[in-house]
C-alpha cells in the first residue's frame, strides 16, 4: 500500500513540476515572438519610446520623473524611490509598435504611485520583506545541515509562499499599468485605432509571463507540500 502511494505522491510531484515549466517556457515563448513581430513595425507618428513616456508623464502632471536609458533587454522598470523610468535602448530611441506598449506600460506605474494605487502601494511594501526571505535560501544547505532534508523543505516553502505571495499581488499592478497604458496611448492620440491591436498583443504577452509564474510558483508550492507530508507520513 505503502508502495502505491508513493508512487502517486512521485507521479503527482513531477506533473506539477512538468505543467508549471510549460506555462512558464508558453508564455516566454509567446513574448519572444510577439515581441519580436511588433518590433519591426513602426508607429505611424514615428515617435519614440521616450516621447511617448515623456508626453504621458507630461499629462499626467509627472514631469518631475526622470526617463534614463539602461543596457538590457526589457529591462524597462519604474523607480518609485527614486522617481524616474528607465527604458532598455531599443525602447527608448525605439519607434516601432512594441517600444511605445513597454514605455506606456512603465509610465502606468508612475501614475499608480502618484495616485497611490492600492496594490502599487502593497508590492513596494512587500519587496523589501520578500527580498529578506529570498536571502534565507543561501543559508538552506546550513539547515539541512542541522534539521535534516525535512527542515530545507520547510524552509523552501516559506521562502515559495513569500515568492507566491509577491507575485500574486503584482499581478494586479502589472495588468492595470497596461490597462492604464493603453488607455493614455489612445486618449492622447498617441495611435489610431489601427494600431490598438498590436499594442494589445504586447501588453497581453506581458501579462501572460506574470500569469505564468504566479501559477508556476503555486503548483511548485503544492509539489513541496506534498513532499513534506508524504515525509513527514513515513515518519
Amino acid at each position: 500500500m505503502n508502495y502505491w502511494i508513493m508512487r502517486y505522491d512521485n507521479m503527482t510531484t513531477i506533473l506539477l513540476v512538468l505543467i508549471g515549466f510549460i506555462l512558464v517556457l508558453y508564455a516566454q515563448i509567446k513574448i519572444d515572438i510577439t515581441y519580436a513581430k511588433y518590433r519591426k513595425i513602426s508607429n505611424i507618428k514615428g515617435i519614440t519610446g521616450r516621447e511617448v513616456a515623456r508626453n504621458i508623464l507630461n499629462s499626467n502632471g509627472l514631469s518631475q520623473i526622470s526617463i534614463y536609458e539602461t543596457n538590457g533587454k526589457l529591462t524597462d522598470h519604474y523607480d518609485p524611490t527614486k522617481k524616474l523610468i528607465k527604458l532598455s535602448s531599443d525602447i527608448y530611441d525605439g519607434t516601432s509598435i512594441a517600444s511605445i506598449a513597454v514605455a506606456a506600460h512603465e509610465c502606468g506605474h508612475a501614475i499608480q504611485d502618484k495616485e497611490d494605487y492600492s496594490f502599487f502601494k502593497i508590492r513596494s511594501a512587500l519587496v523589501p520583506i520578500v527580498n529578506f526571505i529570498s536571502y534565507l535560501g543561501y543559508f538552506g544547505l546550513i539547515v539541512s545541515l542541522f534539521a535534516g532534508v525535512t527542515g530545507y523543505i520547510k524552509l523552501s516553502i516559506v521562502i515559495l509562499f513569500a515568492t507566491a505571495l509577491f507575485q500574486l499581488v503584482t499581478l494586479p499592478v502589472e495588468l492595470d499599468a497596461s490597462k492604464r497604458a493603453k488607455e493614455q496611448l489612445i486618449n492622447l492620440g498617441l495611435i489610431n485605432t489601427e494600431e490598438e491591436h498590436g499594442i494589445k498583443k504586447v501588453l497581453s504577452a506581458a501579462a501572460m509571463t506574470y500569469i505564468a509564474s504566479l501559477i508556476s510558483s503555486i503548483l511548485n508550492l503544492l509539489r513541496l507540500v506534498l513532499i513534506l507530508s508524504s515525509r513527514e507520513r513515513d515518519d
